[in-house]
C-alpha cells in the first residue's frame, strides 16, 4: 500500500522531471542544439559570445584578493577527488556484480560541457571544468552509495534529511520491524526501475 511519504516522493520526482523539461526549453531561447551529446551554437551566437569574453588581464584585474588567495585551497582537493573517482569506480565494478546491483553509469553524472561556452575565458573554463567534474563525481558516488545502502540497509530515517538519493523511496519505513524482516530480501533486489531486470540471487 502506498503511503503519503511515497506519494510525496513521487511528486518530487515528477517536479524534477518537469524542471528538466524546462531547462531543455532554454535550447531554443539561447540558440543551441544538443545532437549526439554535443552542443552546437549558431555562428552568430558564437561570435556574440566571443565578444563578451573577458580578457585574462581584465579578469585578473577584477578578481578579489580573497578569490586569488583561496584558489589554491580549492584546487588542493583535486588529488583526493581523483582518488575517490578511481576507488568508487573500482568498488562498484568489483562488488556490484556480486550483489546483483546494476552499475552506475559515470557519464550520467559527470557531464563536462561548459568549456564549449565562448563567453568564458581560459581561467573561467578551467574553473568550470573543475567544478562540473567535482560536483558530477559527487553525484556519481552518491548514487553508488545509495545503491549500496539499498542492498545493505534499506531503512528510511526518522530524522529529517536535507536531501535524499534516488534509491531512498524504495527503503523500508523506520521502526517497521516486521516489514523489515518480511521484505528485506525483496527490497535489496528491487532495481527493476533502472531497466536492468531483477538482479540475480
Amino acid at each position: 500500500m502506498e503511503t503519503k511519504l511515497d506519494t510525496l516522493l513521487k511528486e518530487i520526482k515528477r517536479l524534477e522531471d518537469a524542471l528538466l523539461v524546462e531547462i531543455h526549453a532554454k535550447e531554443a531561447q539561447f540558440k543551441y542544439e544538443v545532437r549526439k551529446k554535443r552542443i552546437h551554437f549558431t555562428a552568430e551566437v558564437k561570435a556574440r559570445h566571443r565578444r563578451l569574453a573577458k580578457t585574462l588581464r581584465h579578469y585578473l584585474a577584477g578578481a578579489s584578493w580573497s578569490n586569488l588567495i583561496t584558489g589554491p585551497v580549492i584546487w588542493s582537493c583535486f588529488a583526493p577527488i581523483v582518488l575517490l573517482d578511481l576507488w568508487a569506480s573500482a568498488y562498484q565494478w568489483i562488488c556490484f556484480p556480486l550483489y546483483g546491483i546494476p552499475k552506475v553509469r559515470r557519464s550520467d553524472y559527470v557531464v563536462m560541457d561548459r568549456r564549449k561556452l565562448a563567453y568564458l575565458n581560459s581561467i573561467e573554463k578551467f574553473n568550470c571544468v573543475y567544478c562540473e567534474y567535482v560536483n558530477g563525481l559527487l553525484g556519481y558516488v552518491q548514487e553508488i552509495a545509495g545503491r549500496t545502502e539499498q542492498y545493505w540497509c534499506p531503512i528510511k530515517h526518522a530524522l529529517r534529511l536535507k536531501t535524499m538519493h534516488s534509491r531512498y523511496p524504495h527503503f523500508l519505513d523506520y521502526g517497521d520491524a516486521e516489514g523489515y524482516r518480511e521484505r528485506i530480501e525483496q527490497v535489496r533486489r528491487d532495481f527493476e526501475d533502472l531497466g536492468k531486470g531483477t538482479p540475480p540471487a
